[in-house]
């Protein structure tokens, strides 16, 4: 789905995933682990990227597999930098979120995508509560 680059579309793309994993049945905490992904993923890409060319948006995706397994990513018209895990200092009020997204996902990664001046990050976390 494509989404406002912005904090409006962190929400409206969070509401959509929680609501279609329900729908097809995944657990409780795989859905507030993915919700949490792409939050973070979205957010990121508010701060650092630029949005899609010609637009004022990103795209965020995610799929099931039959195994339950999630994927979710954001592609962004890309930035300055590639993502990376950061050190923020203790009391640093941001620079955590690739760290928790690596905590919560099996895999994640970023790519440049198809068209060009695009990025993709994206995560896969497994489908089994707990």
């Amino acid at each position: 789905m494509s989404v406002f680059h912005g904090p409006s579309g962190v929400a409206t793309a969070r509401r959509r995933l929680r609501a279609e994993l329900a729908d097809s049945g995944a657990a409780e905490a795989v859905i507030d682990d993915a919700a949490l992904i792409l939050s973070e993923l979205l957010s990121n890409s508010w701060r650092h990227a630029r949005p899609l060319p010609a637009s004022q948006e990103v795209r965020a995706a995610w799929s099931q597999d039959v195994d339950g397994a999630v994927t979710v990513a954001v592609t962004d018209g890309g930035g300055p930098t590639r993502p990376r895990p950061g050190s923020p200092s203790l009391t640093a009020r941001g620079g955590r979120g690739l760290t928790i997204i690596g905590s919560l996902a099996r895999a994640w990664g970023v790519r440049e995508a198809e068209a060009p001046g695009t990025v993709t990050v994206w995560a896969v976390l497994d489908g089994r509560d707990g």
